[in-house]
């Protein structure tokens, strides 16, 4: 599973030793897929940030575009199947207990943490049940390539994202009528039909694709993560242009929530790591997996299903957890290097 806007990157796993003595092609290899993965955790937020601004400044721009974002996250995820492969499904099978506790943490910590912030910030229940919803969603968004950046076990990150959205059709819906469904009716029923559709299905269908028209993909791989950064940032555009009236006054708020959703999930991904003995490198993977959403899923859930005002704490998530997630991508890759040079 590739994150969107990051798709094409050939991401090798890295090691606490593992740049000790590379060769010049090496290196230059790695500098390259290095630099061309800061691009997209750099552009991608930028985007969405951007995209989210010309929602709020335009609202009436939108206007009428809800009925439309399902169709475009289904955009997104078809890109995500197109950057698939049968190795994406063998990692899991490889390391069955690692992939199932990333699994277990992602679905526990991350739905936990937003029904305990709705509770402790006293959210109304249109932003709460938004919380609780991104919390609920499976891994996604850059997730891979700011554990690759971070030196982290990117096969472990895939795996764990690529079954996150397989599941999620079964796991989402239910989470969500228990922790939401104090603050809204939820029908789980409909969302589920709802993942289905605009996740699976699309995800499947480009597998497929790749599998009859691989070369022909080949070709036009390096399209598709602006195709999807461009997409979701038309997503966020349109969230917020439906909320813009309600942003000014609970905008504060809404960033408090997501910026402490975001950071404990960090922080208790990388601690569910170092818990199992996973290693640093794996324990760098789960930080990102359970602490980065498909923020993009919950906003198009939130929109059918409770309100465009519900959908705010994705879209805000949406760009803060690609911001939150370089800068500690960065810090993890620097601590990563300095015990290497020890």
């Amino acid at each position: 599973m590739r994150a969107p806007g990051t798709e094409t990157l050939h991401r090798p796993v890295h090691s606490e030793t593992e740049h000790t003595t590379p060769s010049a092609t090496d290196a230059t290899g790695t500098a390259t897929a290095d630099r061309a993965a800061r691009l997209a955790v750099t552009v991608f937020p930028v985007l969405v940030l951007l995209a989210g601004a010309w929602g709020l400044a335009a609202p009436g721009t939108f206007a009428g575009w809800g009925t439309n974002v399902p169709y475009l996250l289904g955009t997104v995820m078809f890109c995500m199947g197109l950057t698939m492969s049968l190795d994406d499904f063998r990692g899991v099978a490889r390391r069955p207990w690692a992939v199932g506790l990333g699994l277990v943490a992602h679905y526990v910590i991350m739905p936990g943490l937003g029904w305990l912030i709705a509770h402790a910030l006293g959210l109304s229940p249109q932003l709460a049940a938004g919380v609780i919803l991104v919390g609920c969603a499976p891994s996604g968004t850059a997730s891979n390539v700011v554990t690759y950046l971070a030196r982290g076990d990117v096969a472990l990150s895939v795996s764990v994202a690529t079954v996150s959205t397989v599941l999620a059709p079964l796991i989402t819906p239910p989470l969500t009528l228990l922790l939401a469904g104090e603050y809204l009716p939820v029908d789980a029923g409909s969302m589920m039909t709802d993942i289905l559709k605009t996740v699976l299905l699309p995800v499947v269908a480009g597998v497929v694709v790749r599998l009859l028209l691989g070369r022909f993909v080949d070709r036009v791989l390096p399209v598709l993560p602006w195709l999807s950064a461009l997409t979701v940032a038309v997503i966020v555009a349109v969230v917020v242009a439906g909320s813009a009236d309600a942003i000014k006054s609970a905008a504060a708020l809404v960033l408090l929530a997501v910026v402490l959703h975001n950071g404990l999930g960090l922080a208790l991904g990388y601690g569910a790591g170092k818990v199992a003995r996973l290693g640093k490198p794996a324990s760098r993977a789960m930080a990102f997996e359970v602490g980065m959403q498909n923020s993009g899923l919950a906003a198009s859930l939130a929109t059918a299903h409770f309100s465009p005002l519900a959908a705010l704490p994705a879209a805000v998530f949406s760009v803060w957890h690609n911001v939150s997630g370089a800068l500690v991508a960065a810090w993890m890759s620097y601590r990563a290097r300095a015990a290497a040079e020890d």
